[in-house]
């Protein structure tokens, strides 16, 4: 579990379709082997530290729909070590279970794939490349964020450029209603939902 608050931002140092080495620094910070470090919002599973790199194993999953398929040597990513008890909560709850992709369009708006559109609300919390965000406006298909300087100039979001694409972790609240909405022999309905105020 992750807070979508990028730690810092590292370099790809190579990645062959299956063992993906990130230079980077501060996310090594008492990070042992097995524990997780999100690559652009991308929950992976540390299987060796150097004193300026670690390396992490990508299923075949992660590989098909994520961005990683594009990644490319030097290609700079955000990263975040998960939660401990202690940690501030400073973005929303991150899986680093990535949805898909979106494709940017510039000025922090993004295109999603049909299936992703529905999790995307108005005022709703939002993951791009791991980084927690608001979403500022919605279309339906495209969505826009507002992004504050600080957030800009240290992850890499700063980078995109039109045509891009990000990996998208939308709001795992609204994945849990419609599950309940949905399933069968349940007693949750949408007018349930209207009266206690969830909706």
């Amino acid at each position: 579990m992750f807070t979508g608050i990028v730690e810092e931002t590292g370099k790809v140092k190579s990645f062959d379709g299956r063992k993906l080495v990130i230079e980077c620094r501060k996310v090594l910070e008492n990070t042992q082997i097995g524990d997780s470090i999100a690559i652009d919002g991308c929950c992976q599973t540390v299987v060796n530290i150097t004193s300026n790199s670690f390396t992490a194993d990508v299923s075949s999953e992660t590989f098909s729909i994520t961005t990683f398929k594009n990644f490319k040597t030097g290609q700079i990513v955000n990263l975040e070590r998960a939660l401990t008890p202690s940690t501030r909560i400073g973005g929303h709850f991150v899986q680093g279970h990535v949805d898909g992709t979106a494709e940017y369009l510039g000025n922090m708006t993004f295109k999603v794939p049909e299936n992703l559109d529905k999790y995307i609300v108005y005022k709703g919390s939002i993951s791009v490349n791991g980084v927690s965000l608001t979403v500022a406006k919605n279309t339906g298909s495209t969505f826009s964020v507002a992004v504050i300087p600080h957030t800009l100039e240290n992850t890499n979001l700063k980078y995109l450029k039109s045509g891009d694409f990000v990996n998208i972790e939308t709001d795992i609240l609204g994945r849990y209603v419609e599950k309940f909405l949905y399933s069968q022999n349940n007693n949750i309905t949408e007018d349930f939902l209207k009266e206690n105020g969830f909706m």
